[in-house]
């Protein structure tokens, strides 16, 4: 996957969780796509698929913890 095909920063997501992510945590940003939080900077949540680079989370609210950081270690993911 090239930069150029990588989500950009107008990412929407219709349902909200109810816990915040944490990083290493696997999220869902939008219907179906999936991506990690690779870090948190003065409270902006950045993500990273495979293959593309990190950006940043316009709505953190509108993300939804999909696996644990510690769950994707007991399968082995991390």
């Amino acid at each position: 996957m090239t930069d150029a095909e990588c989500p950009g920063h107008d990412i929407s997501c219709s349902q909200a969780s109810a816990a915040q992510p944490e990083v290493g945590d696997e999220v869902e940003y939008g219907p179906g796509l999936h991506a990690v939080v690779t870090d948190i900077r003065k409270g902006d949540y950045y993500l990273r698929t495979y293959g593309c680079r990190e950006w940043p989370v316009e709505n953190s609210e509108e993300l939804t913890v999909k696996r644990t950081r510690a769950e994707r270690i007991a399968a082995g993911d991390l």
